[in-house]
């Protein structure tokens, strides 16, 4: 409390006290209203719950003081906090059904009482069997019993935030109210709405009544009701990563510049870091090593020895005489290396401040960024390594492990309620422990792990879902269901790595034990873990996870066997890897992986490896995730993808999401945009999440939400249409290509120059300094510059008839040709390193020719004057006919080029073996052509002519501008220098050309000009494979027919190719597989009808779920069994109406 400014002693003393009276009294009449509350309704549990839940949350909201719910609004959308919040439920007939959530708060929970109505409401149970109302349960101990109903009653909450309204996204809690008795608190930060676990944990999810009067939980609701967010610990633990990571940086630099290697200093904070976690979670007594710091702060010269001392009794156990204390054993191998760098005043006080911060509450995963921070800046991008935000590994490790795990859990719950109802207690009990005993079993391998991150949220995830295993064997058996558990557990060992980077190595092994201990100190109150604390069980290994070369020659190294596979392998451009990881190196990767195309990007080596290894025979492994660039999608990666997708033992994409943001939070981010791929062995559908916003991508929380839609996943990453599929068409075949890549500055000269070369006084000259455009020529201002293009001549030739420009190119060019690692390029420096032979002849006689820039924000095409020779960062296509340049310039081609295309970070990206050679133009008749043909001059005339009278014009300007307009921005509204744009540029008009164009060429082809993209997609690839098949009958519809037809020659082998297609395709027979057996083990056949309801229709019934199995009617008694179990957890849906089952999707 601030005291005003010139208040006497007295004074103040007085101001004090009533500020010490009003924090008193306040907090007395919080209490009270606590105690009021706890004496009015403990107890009151049992029928009465399902008429009180609205007064019982309204009368808690008074006790917190916070606000209580609104009443209810006659319009949906204004009901943000209400009771009975009406949410609808499409149906399988395209209507609805209108269910209710017991109260909501946006952006805050959805809350479900236990079994709120009586039968016959909007909320009914499954009602063929009776449901009886559980005994009260006992505060924790051996009267606590299982509870369908609250089961139940989560399910309902976590199906209900799949049902909120558009613009509503998943609030980060699910609340179980039971009333008069506790809540149950369940989080998820990843605004995804996939998965909610307990909160803060196992310990500590469940609020009883009594619990109200603990300031910590009264506390944690008052947050949940106003601020959820702020109960995200990550939130918190990146606050503490940044204040801690600003001091050891500053040890960092000035031990580094003493001259000590970078790996002893990392491996020697590490240590330190540990010592200052073990303090806080009282592995070490607590405040010890900080009066450890504080006495040598004053005497340096004791800080070597003394913590040397204590590291050796951390490793062997016994007496650490700086502590003042007996320590436990730690052993593993972290301390066995003991070496202290001696630090001086300043350094040590640096770690005392560092040590200050509560490291309990710290995420692991802040190691990893220390790490980072010590890693050499060129080692760094040399290994490609990146850090990822904790928000995007949870998404893909959900989706990898958790999502399948979750599957086999809610197969064992539900086994374990049907064999709890028929008075099997201790075959319930078996099913649980044989549950967690596999999951103590589970081992995950992240085969670039860097420093751990993922294996860290795995770890934790799967530590979370074990609290739920040993919350349910108490629920039905007690403490006795748990004996025997203590040593059982999920623990580090089953979490695998593979890293190049031997420092990174040795901390991911720590970060996993730190991530482990952290949990154990929150879940088991007061315990300590067994002796020694860490172990060595050499899970992380520190080694190449895609180039072993022993002595017969490069080979692919084995992996661990594992059950999932998730990480984020290194992000290395295929084109860059020779020059990145050296020529030696490349060549190496290249043998040991003959089948893969050297244009592949690094990482993709990671992604064949795991799907070989998923569709070995025998595989354990199950499924496998990995965080890639967004070019996967592109042509030379997803060849990788497409021969997994369509082999004899083929593999589906389950989830992926193709662009997705990367962190801006880290200052050397790298600029770049990924994607996510989860991958399963088999054929099945998959779920594609594509953003649909994002917001905070330069804040340690990142916001990214998706949009989802299920189907077949391509290898394009798109779902239904297959562009993957569509094949390069012989009509347009030999017109299209990148422009000619340099390589040499000098061969760039200005027109000064080149006149001092000779142009104009050597004859011929003209044919071979040519105006020269790249992209940014196209999209920004020309630079009105020249190339040096001898193609044709041999260095003779050109020496004797070009001697100046001959000369100017050896003293520019050979030396730095002389230099690079290719042979051709050495040998040929006075020629462009890719003249682009195929494409000169196409383009010879064009008074202009159509281009685009490859990788553009908007994608423009237009003419250039022959005479100009393109870059290579410009697609050409070799036409003049402004028919080519409308159809490509329409709303139709450019939906197909932005899907068939990929992006380089967020600029798409027009490749032209994908967006050009398969594009199928339309069949237009002649007045479809003139009309088409009249639009596009009058287009390429409109931009040519604005930005020739307006200097300070762009291309880029006039489509940005036209781009908000499309949008429904307001040309009034625009800003001032967008509105000059606007004017100068008569950007209306370009507009409405555009128009024009979508309609004529939507006409050309027969279809509506409104046709969204997708639709309009579908009937291109449908096009497509039409005309391939024309094409393989010898019927060829060339875009340039006198240039074209006297050079292809490939119509007979493709009838040959399509007619074995054909013949194949006439040989493969389908036949009607036998009807699979019912399996005998309970949780098998639980999993089993879940999987059918899954992949069926319409709801199903007992009787028909048996007509699916060998056995028929001797099954149904089991299946309807296991569904009644199911419909008792809500797992599934059945109303009276229907005479079957549903099953929820999570």
């Amino acid at each position: 409390m601030q005291t005003p400014t010139g208040a006497c002693k007295g004074c103040i003393y007085n101001i004090n006290i009533y500020h010490s009276v009003h924090v008193a009294g306040a907090r007395a009449m919080v209490e009270q209203a606590i105690e009021a509350f706890i004496a009015r309704w403990q107890g009151r549990v049992g029928g009465q719950e399902r008429a009180n839940y609205a007064l019982f949350l309204s009368e808690l909201t008074d006790a917190l003081g916070v606000p209580r719910p609104e009443p209810a609004s006659a319009q949906a959308e204004d009901n943000d906090y209400v009771f009975e919040r009406i949410v609808r439920e499409p149906g399988r007939d395209g209507g609805a059904a209108h269910r209710r959530i017991d109260l909501y708060r946006r952006s805050c929970f959805v809350l479900e009482a236990k079994q709120s109505r009586q039968h016959g409401g909007a909320k009914d149970l499954f009602e063929a069997t009776g449901v009886p109302e559980p005994v009260a349960r006992g505060r924790r101990g051996a009267e606590r019993a299982w509870d369908v109903l609250m089961l139940n009653a989560r399910r309902q909450a976590e199906d209900y935030v799949r049902l909120l309204p558009q613009g509503h996204e998943p609030p980060p809690f699910v609340v179980v109210c039971d009333v008069g008795h506790c809540l149950e608190l369940y989080a998820n930060f990843r605004k995804d709405g996939k998965a909610y676990d307990q909160f803060p944990d196992r310990t500590g999810f469940r609020i009883y009544l009594e619990d109200l009067r603990r300031d910590d939980v009264r506390d944690r609701l008052v947050r949940l009701w106003t601020d959820p967010l702020s109960l995200d610990p990550a939130l918190k633990a990146a606050r503490v990563t940044r204040g801690i990571a600003e001091r050891l940086a500053h040890v960092t630099r000035r031990l580094e510049g003493q001259g000590r290697e970078p790996q002893e200093v990392a491996q020697f904070l590490m240590r330190v870091i540990f010592t200052m976690f073990a303090e806080d979670v009282e592995l070490i007594p607590r405040d010890s090593f900080k009066t450890l710091l504080r006495h040598c702060a004053a005497a340096p010269e004791r800080f070597a020895p003394t913590l040397g001392q204590v590291w050796e009794a951390m490793d062997q156990g016994g007496y650490a005489i700086g502590l003042n204390a007996q320590v436990r054993r730690f052993n593993g191998s972290f301390f066995k290396d003991r070496a202290v760098i001696p630090l001086d005043r300043e350094e040590i006080g640096e770690l005392l401040a560092a040590a200050a911060h509560d490291w309990r509450d710290v995420e692991p995963a802040i190691f990893g960024a220390l790490l980072e921070q010590a890693l050499d800046p060129d080692e760094r991008r040399r290994l490609g390594a990146h850090y990822t935000p904790r928000a995007y590994v949870e998404r893909l490790v959900v989706a990898t492990v958790m999502e399948p795990l979750r599957e086999d859990w809610a197969a064992a719950l539900a086994t374990a309620e049907r064999q709890r109802k028929e008075g099997r207690a201790a075959a319930a009990i078996k099913t649980v422990r044989t549950f967690h005993d596999r999951l103590c079993a589970v081992r995950i391998l992240d085969p670039a792990c860097g420093t751990a991150n993922f294996l860290y949220v795995s770890l934790e995830l799967l530590k979370r879902l074990e609290g739920e295993v040993l919350e349910a064997l108490a629920d039905l058996g007690g403490q006795e269901a748990l004996a025997g558990l203590e040593g059982h557990t999920v623990d580090p060992g089953q979490f695998l790595g593979l890293e190049l980077n031997r420092r990174a190595a040795a901390i991911a092994d720590l970060v996993l034990w730190i991530g482990y201990l952290q949990w154990h100190a929150r879940t088991r109150r007061g315990g300590a873990p067994s002796e020694p604390i860490l172990r060595a069980f050499g899970n992380i290994v520190a080694c190449d996870a895609v180039l072993a070369s022993p002595p017969g020659g490069p080979q692919r190294p084995e992996w661990p066997q594992a059950d999932f596979i998730v990480g984020n392998p290194p992000f290395i451009g295929g084109k860059d890897l020779r020059g990145r990881l050296g020529e030696t190196y490349a060549e190496a990767l290249w043998t040991a992986h003959p089948h893969m195309n050297e244009s592949a990007d690094y990482v993709m080596y990671w992604w064949d490896r795991a799907a070989e290894l998923l569709t070995r025979k025998g595989a354990r492994l199950r499924r496998f995730g990995l965080v890639t660039t967004n070019s996967i999608s592109q042509v030379f990666q997803r060849r990788a993808v497409e021969r997994r997708l369509g082999a004899s033992a083929p593999v589906s994409i389950v989830m992926a999401i193709p662009d997705h943001p990367w962190t801006k939070a880290s200052r050397d981010h790298a600029a770049v945009r990924i994607a996510m791929t989860v991958v399963e062995a088999g054929s099945k559908d998959g779920a594609l999440r594509e953003v649909a916003a994002e917001h905070g991508l330069e804040t340690d929380a990142p916001v990214v939400e998706l949009r989802e839609t299920v189907g077949r996943i391509n290898a394009d990453l798109t779902v239904g249409a297959n562009l993957a599929n569509a094949k390069s068409l012989l009509a347009n075949e030999g017109l299209s290509s990148r422009g000619v890549s340099l390589h040499g500055a000098g061969f760039i000269v200005t027109p000064f120059q080149a006149k001092a070369l000779g142009l104009g006084r050597r004859a011929g000259l003209d044919a071979h300094i040519r105006p020269y455009l790249n992209g940014r020529d196209l999209t920004g201002r020309a630079r009105g510059v020249m190339a040096i293009d001898l193609f044709g001549l041999t260095a003779a030739q050109a020496r004797a008839r070009f001697p100046e420009a001959y000369q100017h190119l050896m003293t520019t060019v050979k030396p730095e040709r002389d230099a690079n690692n290719r042979h051709s390029y050495r040998l040929n420096w006075w020629l462009f390193g890719e003249p682009r032979s195929g494409l000169r002849p196409a383009l010879e006689g064009l008074r202009r020719y159509i281009a685009t820039v490859e990788t553009a924000k908007h994608r423009v095409f237009q003419f250039l004057d022959g005479a100009i020779l393109p870059d290579n960062m410009l697609v050409a296509i070799a036409s003049d006919d402004a028919f080519h340049l409308g159809v490509l310039s329409s709303r139709t081609h450019g939906a197909w080029a932005a899907h068939a295309g990929a992006t380089l970070e967020d600029r798409p990206r027009y490749s032209k073996s994908r967006c050009f050679d398969p594009f199928p133009f339309p069949d237009a008749s002649q007045r479809e052509r003139a009309e088409i043909r009249a639009v596009a001059e009058e287009l390429d005339e409109h931009r040519q002519r604005v930005l020739s009278e307006h200097s300070e014009l762009t291309l880029t300007q006039l489509y940005n501008v036209l781009e908000k307009l499309r949008a429904g921005v307001r040309a009034t509204d625009l800003p001032p220098p967008e509105r000059h744009v606007y004017e100068a540029g008569l950007v209306a008009i370009l507009g409405e050309l555009h128009e024009r164009i979508d309609r004529v060429v939507a006409g050309a082809y027969g279809w509506r000009a409104d046709l969204s993209d997708e639709a309009m997609i579908a009937r291109l690839v449908a096009l497509n494979q039409k005309r391939a098949a024309e094409e393989a009958r010898g019927e060829i519809r060339f875009l340039r027919p006198a240039y074209q037809a006297g050079r292809s020659d490939r119509p007979d082998r493709q009838r040959d190719l399509e007619a074995g297609r054909q013949i194949e395709a006439g040989l493969s027979a389908s036949f009607a597989p036998s009807k699979p057996a019912f399996p005998k083990d309970e949780v098998a056949q639980t999993a089993t009808i879940m999987l059918a309801l899954l992949e069926g229709g319409a709801p199903v019934d007992a009787s028909g779920l048996a007509a699916r199995f060998r056995e028929g009617r001797r099954a149904e008694r089991r299946i309807a069994a296991t569904l009644d179990a199911l419909a008792r957890l809500g797992a599934v849906a059945t109303t009276r109406e229907a005479a079957g089952f549903s099953l929820r999707r999570p």
